[in-house]
């Protein structure tokens, strides 16, 4: 696991190693010419049998072929190519005239293909560089899928943060005890997940698990919820109910919102929990229940404990272990995890094809600061997933709110405190290049050429960075 998550949230920067095929020296020269610096790493073979000792003794991410060779050619190479090491991307070159080869290659695997004489070095470049891209995101999908796996679990408590480790552990730990548990965190942070998870671990796993929000009631319809009652205990009780407490008996109740029980109930609440005994509304005599308690709540209940809101005793009874869930914004780690999570969900219940997440889309993800959590990150995938189409979700199917402001623009921005430092930098990094180009494209009033004057940089790097940002020059044209 491990693995998968650096692969997925560290982007350590290593060089694309990249396999050039062609019988024709002078060309595997110029692909060593186009592609030298720090990006790229370049290996040449001169026939298609030379590449298969070099493939099979190293990996690579993209292999440039060129269709015609002797011996081995670019097709069969590509057959082998895709049955032994699926995983490399792989680029036919072709003279003109074999466009229509070309386009069968792709159609048998191929990621794309270049015509030769190339229509510019920058364009075969890019076809490149495409390419990479793509199996950089399959990479990070299939990174996503094995934390997913093991996430599955957990009963889709989805986090790898060290905050998330924490509360998994504290979960595995309280799980196989009859303890009263109090689960404490902001709105949409998954505290009934976390009651599942405790409940569905535990010796009490066969038996009932019950959920009640105690704010979404009045204090006479909670207390016949929770106690039950009798025929004729009060006006409108025109048959018996049997309460949540006897419902649940033998496994899990969790009471939501528990700090806003009133006063009476509470004195009622620490009974069942002193006694193990519930009374219906209207009855006389008490029965006898065995249910685990799991409280949780928004609300600071020391706080409302110190002013008299909520019961000393009843808190202590509650808070025997407590578990304190983190908000999203602390734990930005798990961002990912939990979009491709919830993309899997909503994708499959809409029957859509929907694999992966645009690096834009989530840029936006990541700058964020979710107030609603989880909840709310979960409304946005599922409304990107209803908009998305092409097999990725894009920035413009995201909420207005996330497509707005770009991460650096956010009066209250997330920080990087919490990431990994390789994380953290790549995200600053793109901050930075988004708010520089965009700044310069409005100086320039949406001229390209000469916001790429200002930069110090030709014409075809600066709009790779504005396709890299998302950024239209149209936009700025006054």
């Amino acid at each position: 696991m491990a693995a998968a998550e650096r692969a997925l949230l560290a982007e350590v920067v290593e060089k694309t190693r990249v396999l050039v095929v062609d019988d024709e020296e002078h060309l595997r020269k110029v692909w060593r010419r186009m592609l030298a610096g720090t990006e790229f790493e370049v290996v040449t073979a001169a026939d298609g049998r030379e590449a298969l000792e070099l493939v099979r003794a190293a990996p690579f991410h993209v292999a440039i072929v060129d269709l015609m060779m002797p011996g081995l050619t670019g097709m069969e190479l590509l057959a082998v190519l895709k049955s032994e090491h699926p995983e490399i991307e792989v680029v036919i070159m072709t003279a003109f005239g074999g466009i229509a080869t070309a386009v069968e290659a792709v159609k048998a695997g191929a990621h794309d293909f270049l015509t030769k004489p190339f229509a510019s070095n920058d364009a075969a470049v890019m076809v490149v560089r495409k390419a990479a891209e793509h199996r950089r995101l399959l990479d990070r999908t299939r990174a996503l899928e094995a934390a997913l796996a093991v996430e599955g679990q957990s009963r889709e408590l989805v986090g790898q943060s060290p905050r998330m480790r924490e509360v998994l552990a504290l979960v595995d730990s309280v799980a196989p005890t009859p303890t009263t548990v109090l689960i404490q965190g902001e709105s949409g942070t998954g505290k009934e997940l976390v009651a599942r998870a405790i409940h569905t671990r535990s010796p009490r796993r066969a038996r009932p698990f019950v959920a009640v929000s105690c704010a979404a009631l009045t204090e006479t319809l909670l207390e016949s919820e929770l106690f039950g009652h009798l025929r004729g205990a009060f006006t409108g009780a025109i048959a018996e109910h049997t309460g949540l407490f006897v419902t649940a008996d033998g496994g899990t109740l969790m009471l939501d919102e528990i700090g806003e029980i009133p006063p009476p109930l509470q004195a009622k609440l620490l009974r069942v929990l002193q006694e193990g005994e519930v009374r219906p509304v209207g009855a006389t005599e008490s029965r006898t229940v065995d249910v685990r308690l799991i409280a949780a709540t928004n609300a600071d209940l020391a706080e409302r404990m110190r002013a008299g809101r909520f019961r000393e005793d009843l808190y202590y009874r509650l808070n025997v272990v407590c578990i304190q869930l983190p908000s999203l914004r602390e734990r930005p780690e798990d961002i990912p995890l939990l979009a491709y999570h919830f993309l899997a969900q909503h994708a499959r219940r809409l029957r859509k094809r929907l694999t992966r997440i645009e690096p834009d889309a989530l840029d936006a993800l990541l700058a964020y600061r979710w107030p609603g959590n989880a909840r709310e990150l979960e409304n946005a995938i599922e409304r990107a997933a209803v908009l998305g189409h092409g097999g990725a979700v894009r920035l413009a199917d995201l909420p207005a709110q996330l497509r707005t402001l770009h991460p650096a623009d956010k009066a209250e921005s997330p920080g990087y405190a919490h990431l990994r430092f390789a994380q953290a930098r790549d995200l600053a990094l793109t901050s930075f290049e988004r708010r520089y180009a965009a700044d310069l494209l409005r100086r320039a009033k949406g001229n390209v050429s000469e916001a790429a004057r200002d930069a110090g940089l030709d014409r075809s790097n600066f709009k790779r960075i504005l396709r890299r940002c998302g950024l239209d020059p149209e936009e700025f044209r006054e």
